[in-house]
């Protein structure tokens, strides 16, 4: 079983293909999502144990389905 910090860090790596995947920046997809820019920046580095709520925002922020983000996590 994944440590806490193993799956912030998987989730954090997966976000950050999405995000380049869409072209955009942390920046964009912060202000696109409702968050600040900090802590998008700090969810990609796998430093914050996020609510739902917060991973439902940045799929609408990169407009992809929660399952589309997820789909690649047993790639990491």
């Amino acid at each position: 079983m994944e440590s806490k910090e193993e799956i912030l860090q998987n989730f954090g790596r997966i976000l950050l293909e999405a995000i380049e995947s869409k072209g955009i920046s942390i920046r964009k997809l912060a202000l696109a999502s409702g968050l600040e820019y900090t802590q998008v920046q700090r969810i990609t580095k796998g430093k914050v144990n996020l609510e739902l709520s917060t991973v439902i925002a940045l799929c609408n922020g990169l407009e992809i389905t929660p399952a589309e983000l997820f789909r690649h996590w047993n790639d990491h």
